[in-house]
């Protein structure tokens, strides 16, 4: 007998359109095996953890921080976390307003699940993060996808945004710099989002993991204009190089946070004590390493875009922050899905179609260049070679 799942099953699985990330994994495998591959399909900077947050997690663990830990994180983490959302948002908030989980992932989890539930709608501007549709469903709301266009350099259209408001409307989820356009939103953008959200009496879930990368370390903040109704997510993922370390967290509303704990208590159970002294030194060094890793994006993705100006068939779109590039690959005459196996095939490099991040990104694929610029000038070379051959056939 074919074993039955419950329904929710069903609500975290990929859409239709097959798992996103059949092809990266693919050729991070070929790669693994030693063939020459290169892996541009993933937004995990090629840099190792800084020192000094490895040191503190090893001392951490060869000093016993190997037990049980609180389920929000710990009051000193909590507090850190605090003030780095303080400095970059000029929100005021203290270690009540803060919940440290694994990763910004587990954040929009926890975020979907307290925020809405069966009959309620949730807003999600599209193109959004690959993960967004099955996390918000995981609730049992329905997902509203409302489109940035590029015709709008993938900024919010606000009356799109304000006529998908419904009744049963609860909440809307965006994230800013934009995973996969690299777009930041201005502060035009989230002043008509905020005093939506207002009139609507809605929640807004704002996902600033890329906000440590953007110009300054910072980006417009919505959670400065609706304190009362914004939860800021982020992690050290991206601006220490800690993807693996799943360090993350939600700064919000206390009363969302209690309730945020419970859920963590449930799920997580506290993340490890010596991830979190990790944690702990990273964030005492977050302004040098935010330079770091933002000075390492901002060359290459120059030296990426330049690599990629006047390919046939294929435009490279400029992002404001972050680590990804859009190429339009609609005046090649393929769908983004066989441009990206074809050049796979040919060239042996991963990039991802853009349509795994919703309909306002299908004819477009996404590279990540946080890669050594001697892989980033290769995969160019190779990209060119393969929209040479295209060209001809067009």
């Amino acid at each position: 007998m074919k074993p039955r799942f419950a329904e929710f099953a069903g609500r975290i699985a990929h859409d239709a359109g097959g798992d996103p990330w059949a092809l990266h994994w693919e050729a991070r495998n070929a790669k693994a095996r030693g063939e020459d591959v290169i892996v541009l399909s993933v937004g995990d900077p090629d840099l190792d953890t800084p020192p000094a947050v490895v040191d503190a997690a090893v001392a951490a663990m060869r000093g016993g921080d190997t037990h049980y830990t609180e389920s929000a994180g710990r009051p000193a983490l909590r507090a850190a976390v605090a003030a780095l959302h303080t400095r970059r948002t000029g929100q005021a908030a203290g270690a009540e307003n803060a919940i440290v989980l694994g990763g910004c992932q587990n954040g929009l989890f926890v975020s979907s699940m307290l925020l809405a539930g069966p009959g309620d709608e949730v807003i999600a501007l599209d193109p959004m993060y690959a993960t967004y549709p099955a996390t918000i469903r995981a609730s049992g709301a329905t997902l509203v996808p409302v489109a940035a266009p590029a015709a709008n350099g993938f900024h919010p259209d606000l009356a799109a945004l304000e006529a998908a408001v419904t009744p049963r409307t609860r909440a809307i989820f965006l994230a800013t710099p934009n995973n996969p356009t690299g777009v930041v939103f201005t502060e035009a953008d989230v002043d008509g989002i905020a005093a939506l959200a207002r009139r609507h009496d809605l929640w807004v879930v704002s996902d600033e993991v890329y906000a440590g990368i953007a110009d300054g370390g910072r980006v417009p903040s919505l959670a400065a204009r609706l304190p009362e109704k914004v939860l800021t997510l982020g992690s050290l993922s991206k601006t220490h190089a800690m993807t693996g370390w799943r360090a993350g967290w939600i700064v919000g509303p206390a009363d969302f946070i209690a309730h945020a704990e419970q859920l963590a208590l449930n799920m997580l159970y506290g993340l490890p004590g010596f991830v979190q002294q990790a944690a702990q030194t990273a964030l005492d060094i977050a302004d040098e390493a935010e330079t770091v890793v933002r000075a390492y994006c901002t060359a290459r993705r120059e030296r990426l875009y330049r690599a990629l100006e006047g390919l046939p068939g294929v435009r490279a779109i400029w992002p404001d922050a972050g680590m990804f590039m859009l190429l339009d690959v609609r005046a090649t005459g393929l769908t983004a899905g066989d441009f990206v196996r074809g050049l796979y095939q040919a060239e042996r490099v991963s990039l991802l179609d853009g349509a795994a991040f919703g309909r306002a990104t299908e004819g477009f694929v996404r590279a990540c260049y946080a890669a050594e610029e001697p892989m980033l000038d290769d995969a160019a070379r190779r990209i060119r070679r393969y929209c040479e051959r295209l060209a001809p056939a067009r």
